[in-house]
């Protein structure tokens, strides 16, 4: 069994679609930023201000490192939206499963991120649609080239989405 991977930018809703896709394949659910706020004892926010985005990238880089590792256990991750900007990452996120790009459009985005950014470090601060172009623009094609799978997100339902995925889990399971 392979883990399936889920990556894209913040508020595509990777952890949202994982929990579901997870509970409908009876497998574990692993969110990378859940657990880095666990073994780190505070939230992403307090880590960003306390330690910097560094340490944080680094905790990132040993938790993909460890999940890479345990490639044959079945699983859904749902990885943080700047996981795969380390080349590093991304090689290891191949050997952790198949990754599937959630892939959200930036007005998609905005209305997700709109009344959630006090919680994301990345954009806290300035003005919100062009973070998230910034940032986006920057990070589309790394999630690219990370993706085994992308996953057009626009004008689609969440009970499609979650079909799709589970569609793909069972291709890769079967």
């Amino acid at each position: 069994m392979r883990p399936l991977v889920l990556i894209g930018f913040m508020g595509s809703g990777k952890s949202t679609y994982g929990r579901a896709l997870s509970g409908k394949c009876g497998c574990p659910f692993i969110d990378t930023d859940d657990t880095i706020e666990e073994r780190a004892g505070k939230r992403i926010a307090d880590i960003f201000a306390d330690e910097g985005e560094e340490a944080f990238r680094n905790m990132e880089s040993a938790l993909i490192r460890e999940l890479a590792e345990k490639q044959d256990e079945e699983a859904v991750i749902s990885c943080g939206g700047g996981l795969p900007v380390r080349e590093e990452n991304r090689k290891l996120l191949k050997k952790a499963g198949v990754c599937v790009y959630l892939r959200a459009g930036e007005e998609f985005l905005l209305r997700r991120l709109e009344n959630d950014r006090d919680e994301r470090p990345m954009i806290s601060a300035g003005d919100l649609k062009e973070r998230i172009h910034s940032l986006l623009s920057a990070r589309e094609e790394l999630y690219l080239e990370a993706a085994d799978f992308v996953l057009e997100l626009e004008d689609i339902p969440e009970e499609k989405v979650i079909s799709s995925l589970e569609r793909i889990w069972r291709e890769i399971n079967s």
